[in-house]
């Protein structure tokens, strides 16, 4: 379910929310290797015929910005603005990347608000909690503090 905020008022009393989670997305060979073209890099394409042993992380897997990367795409299905000029992300506090999501996987987010603070120019800072889940997967694929600004 997509929460809707009207505007900058109403955006502080999100602090604390629970976002809830998107459905599942998948990460298929097309998108792995959009990502690595746009980026400039290589998909992670490890052949265990060519190098006579099992590929280290089991397979091709997608780069770990491509995954933060979909934190931002996610979260728009999540939490919608109105009455709101601007959101950026403004840069990530915490970045871990604890798994790595095999080319081929389902992927969801689950969001939560953290603070929402006053800064400068009379913009608002929100710093969001989030975790992408690799379905079936015992660990997260990414956990970040996203730092939002957002301007009326």
């Amino acid at each position: 379910m997509t929460t809707t905020v009207y505007g900058l008022a109403e955006l502080a009393g999100l602090a604390g929310t629970d976002l809830g989670r998107t459905p599942w997305v998948p990460v298929d060979q097309e998108h792995v290797a959009a990502f690595a073209h746009a980026t400039h890099g290589h998909a992670h394409q490890a052949d265990a015929a060519e190098e006579g042993s099992a590929p280290p992380l089991g397979g091709p897997v997608a780069d770990g910005f491509h995954t933060l990367g979909l934190v931002g795409t996610l979260v728009d299905r999540l939490l919608e603005f109105q009455e709101i000029r601007m959101n950026v992300i403004y840069g990530v506090n915490r970045l871990r990347l604890p798994a790595p999501v095999p080319v081929g996987a389902r992927v969801r987010l689950h969001a939560v608000v953290g603070t929402v603070t006053e800064v400068r120019g009379g913009a608002r800072e929100m710093l969001l909690d989030a975790t992408v889940e690799v379905e079936g997967a015992p660990k997260p694929a990414c956990v970040a503090q996203v730092v939002y600004r957002i301007y009326a």
